[in-house]
C-alpha cells in the first residue's frame, strides 16, 4: 500500500481536491467522479459527497492509496 502524506493548509480540503492535490487524479473532475463511482473512503467508510469536508486527522484511502491528512 502506497501512503501519501498531505499537510493540511487551512480548516479543511475539499476531497475531490485532495485526490487532485495528491496525485491520485488529474483534476477535480476526475476526483469527483471517483467518489462517485464508491471506491474512495474516508476513515473507512464509504464516502459518496464529492465535496466532502477532509480535515486533519483523517485518512482517505482509494484502492492501495492511502493518504493521511497531516495538520
Amino acid at each position: 500500500m502506497q501512503q501519501i502524506d498531505f499537510h493540511l493548509r487551512g480548516e479543511f480540503v475539499e476531497l475531490n481536491q485532495l485526490l487532485k492535490l495528491t496525485g491520485v487524479c488529474d483534476s477535480g473532475g476526475a476526483g469527483k467522479a471517483l467518489v462517485a463511482e464508491g471506491v474512495v473512503s474516508v476513515d473507512g467508510q464509504v464516502e459518496s459527497r464529492k465535496t466532502a469536508k477532509i480535515h486533519a486527522g483523517q485518512v482517505v484511502t482509494l484502492g492501495d492509496v492511502l493518504i493521511q491528512v497531516l495538520g
